[in-house]
């Protein structure tokens, strides 16, 4: 990577004091900070970025064997003078400026916007938010009880989509996202955008896997969670008829044969649920962080057998289980 010479005569004055982690735009391209400071040996100082559009991107944060900053993709970073970009304003001064005009006069009284008018200023889609949200690597916790982005799909989807989408997340409307929970939403996150991916350009095979940037700016994560997990199969990526056989729903009792103090639960699930997201279920509906579960299953068609499910990323319809079952519920 070669930063030329003639664009040395930035000035540090112009980047803010708190410049890593912010936000910035670049002859229309959007960025986050990663680094500040001087490249050796060019002189001054220089905003080591990582672009929302990989493609625009031309090192992974090192310069001439020195690492600067890291990230998420091998070509997704540059070198730029601040004299390039643009800060803009915070979100609140954002909203003050949007709704507040012509309210100079009312220095000294309480106004109130209410929530309910206040519009997201140049963004897509609520999907486009939260992918801003995985950039704010402090954010660790993150509340969206009563938000209208828990009506675009079922409570359970949502929140896999959530967790799948902000990497940092360890707790979300004060449940703690477990690490077993994590890698199962990561999971059925690649398997429910497969069909995107490979239609956008992705392909299982490194070399040949080049999404567009259209795909890439609306998954930020999904490169790096086939890297963490491999491709999804071929056939995980196929459609589902809404009316197979396989789909129909399940009424199932969760037991805990160990702890006499639990009353059964009984549950009506999707014979296509896999088995990592029943036991996510079961940690909330049992309360069980930080332990590991271990399921069995008997039947009424094979009394006095227990039954192992032993397989995460398994459909519940792969171990036969019917309706009436028993799924008993051990942890460590």
């Amino acid at each position: 990577m070669k930063i030329r010479e003639e664009e040395q005569s930035g000035v540090a004055s112009e980047v803010p004091e708190d410049a890593t982690g912010r936000r910035l735009t670049c002859e229309g391209e959007r960025a986050t900070v990663r680094y500040v400071g001087p490249v050796p040996p060019t002189t001054g100082s220089w905003l080591g970025v990582e672009w929302d559009n990989p493609e625009r991107g031309k090192h992974d944060g090192s310069h001439e064997g020195v690492r600067y900053f890291t990230c998420r993709h091998p070509s997704g970073g540059s070198f730029v003078r601040a004299k390039k970009t643009s800060f803009g304003v915070d979100y609140l001064t954002a909203v003050k400026q949007h709704y507040e005009a012509g309210l100079d006069e009312a220095t000294g009284n309480e106004v109130t916007i209410a929530t309910k008018t206040v519009k997201m200023v140049g963004f897509e889609s609520i999907w486009d938010v939260i992918n801003e949200l995985d950039k704010l690597q402090a954010l660790v916790q993150l509340s969206c009880k009563n938000n209208p982005l828990m009506e675009l799909e079922d409570h359970e989807t949502t929140r896999q989509l959530l967790i799948a989408r902000i990497s940092q997340l360890e707790k979300l409307d004060k449940s703690q996202v477990l690490q077993q929970e994590r890698r199962g939403a990561e999971l059925d996150y690649c398997k429910k955008f497969g069909r995107q991916w490979l239609h956008a350009g992705g392909h299982k095979d490194p070399d040949r896997n080049k999404p567009s940037a259209e795909f890439t700016a609306q998954h930020p994560r999904y490169l790096a969670l086939i890297q963490k997990y491999g491709a999804p199969e071929e056939d995980e990526l196929k459609e589902q008829k809404p009316f197979a056989l396989k789909n129909q729903l399940l009424t199932v009792t969760f037991e805990c044969p160990e702890d006499a103090d639990r009353k059964p639960i009984q549950k009506k699930l999707p014979g296509s649920m896999i088995v990592q997201k029943v036991k996510g279920l079961l940690y909330r509906l049992l309360k069980l962080p930080g332990a590991e579960i271990h399921l069995t299953y008997t039947s009424s068609k094979m009394e006095g057998r227990e039954i192992e499910i032993n397989n995460d990323l398994k459909p519940l319809q792969f171990y036969s289980i019917e309706d009436g079952d028993r799924i008993l519920v051990r942890w460590s």
